[in-house]
C-alpha cells in the first residue's frame, strides 16, 4: 500500500537533506507521529520517488537514510509564510529587548533569500512586506526594557560554556549596586516587558532571579558551573505565575458566565484545571505563587472575576472579588 501524504512526503524529503547522520524509521514514527508500518510506506515511498537517497547502517543494526548536498535542489527554498514566520520571530525578540537575537535572525533571513533567483526575489519581496503589514507584530505598542547587546552576548557565551561570571549588578527595588558577584547563569528569560537572568547565586547558595537591565559589567570566569541535577527549566517556571518566587498558593479563579466563554480559550498556568459550572461560569485551579503578578493581571477582567488564594498547609485563605484584589 503507497503513502499518498505529498506534504508529508516534502517535509521528510527536506529532513532527510538536513541530517547529516540520517533518518531511521524511529524518527519517522517520532516527528510524524505514525505506526511502524506507516513510517516504512513513508520511506519506500521517498526511495521510489528519489533514487539517489543514500543507505547508512549504524550501530545494532539500524538503518538510516540521507540525501546527498543539494540532491533536491529548489525543493528545499523557504516558502513564504516559513520566511514571514521567521520575520515574526525577530520582531518579537527585538520588541522584548533581545536586540542581539533579532539582528542574528535578519542576517540568516537576508542570507536565505540571497539564494533564490532573482525573480523569486522580487516576488517573494513585494508578498512578504505585505504579510508583514498584515501581521502586524513589530507595531504592538507595549513597555519595554532596553538591554545592551554586549551584556546579552557575554550572558549566552557564558551559559553555553557553563562557566560562572563575575558581575556588577544594580538591584531594582533598591538601586543597590553588587559588585563582582560570583553567578552561574542557567537561562535567560523574555516577555511582558521586563528580562531576567536565571542563575545560580554563589553569595546566597539558591537560584535566583536577575533583572538584565540592572547588569552593568559581566566578564566570564575560569571556574565551571554545573547546573543542579535533575534540574527542568520548564517544571520550576511552572511553580510561579510570570517569574517571581514565593511559597505557592492553591489558587482558584471562577469567572462569571458573561465572561467564561473568553476565559476559556486562555491557559492562564501550565498545570491549570478548568472546569465549567452548571450556572455557565468557569473555575480555573492551579497551585503557583506570585500572587502579585496575578492580582495585577485580574485587573484585566474587572469586577467579572472572583480569586481565591489558600496557603498550601490550608491554614489561611483570602476570597475576594477583583474590585477587592486591586486595592489589597
Amino acid at each position: 500500500m503507497r503513502y499518498a501524504r505529498q506534504e508529508d512526503l516534502q517535509k521528510l524529503a527536506l529532513i532527510m537533506q538536513g541530517s547529516a547522520e540520517g533518518i531511521s524509521l524511529s524518527d519517522i514514527e517520532r516527528e510524524f507521529r505514525v505506526s511502524r508500518r506507516t513510517a516504512e510506506r513513508m520511506r519506500d515511498a521517498i526511495r521510489n520517488a528519489y533514487p539517489q537517497i543514500e543507505e547508512i547502517s549504524g550501530e545494532i543494526g539500524r538503518k538510516y537514510w540521507r540525501f546527498p548536498p543539494g540532491s533536491l535542489g529548489r525543493m528545499a527554498e523557504p516558502t513564504l509564510d516559513e520566511l514571514t514566520a521567521g520575520h515574526r520571530a525577530a520582531a518579537i525578540a527585538r520588541r522584548e529587548g533581545d536586540e542581539l537575537a533579532a539582528e542574528t535572525l535578519e542576517r540568516l533571513l537576508v542570507k536565505v533569500q540571497a539564494m533564490f533567483r532573482e525573480d523569486r526575489r522580487r516576488t517573494i519581496a513585494a508578498d512578504l512586506e505585505a504579510q508583514l503589514m498584515a501581521d502586524g507584530v513589530a507595531f504592538r505598542p507595549g513597555p519595554r526594557e532596553t538591554i545592551s547587546s554586549e551584556i546579552l552576548s557575554a550572558l549566552r557565551e557564558a551559559i553555553l560554556a557553563g562557566a560562572m561570571i563575575s558581575a556588577d549588578h544594580r538591584a531594582r527595588g533598591t538601586a543597590k549596586l553588587s559588585r563582582n558577584t560570583r553567578l552561574g547563569p542557567i537561562a535567560i528569560l523574555f516577555g511582558q516587558g521586563r528580562q531576567y537572568l536565571l542563575a545560580w547565586s554563589e553569595y546566597q547558595d539558591d537560584l535566583r532571579l536577575f533583572a538584565l537591565a540592572g547588569f552593568e559589567r559581566i566578564s566570564l570566569e575560569a571556574d565551571v558551573y554545573e547546573r543542579p541535577k535533575g534540574f527542568d527549566l520548564q517544571e520550576w517556571l511552572s511553580e510561579s505565575f510570570g517569574v517571581w518566587r514565593e511559597e505557592p498558593h492553591d489558587v482558584v479563579w471562577r469567572f462569571l458566565p458573561e465572561v467564561a466563554d473568553e476565559a476559556a480559550g486562555y491557559v492562564f498556568h501550565p498545570k491549570q484545571r478548568a472546569e465549567r459550572m452548571e450556572d455557565g461560569s468557569l473555575m480555573v485551579r492551579f497551585r503557583a505563587g506570585g500572587r502579585q503578578e496575578m492580582e495585577w493581571y485580574l485587573v484585566r477582567w474587572g469586577d467579572h472575576v472572583e480569586a481565591q488564594f489558600l496557603e498550601v498547609s490550608g491554614t489561611s485563605s483570602s476570597v475576594a472579588t477583583e474590585n477587592d484584589v486591586c486595592k489589597q
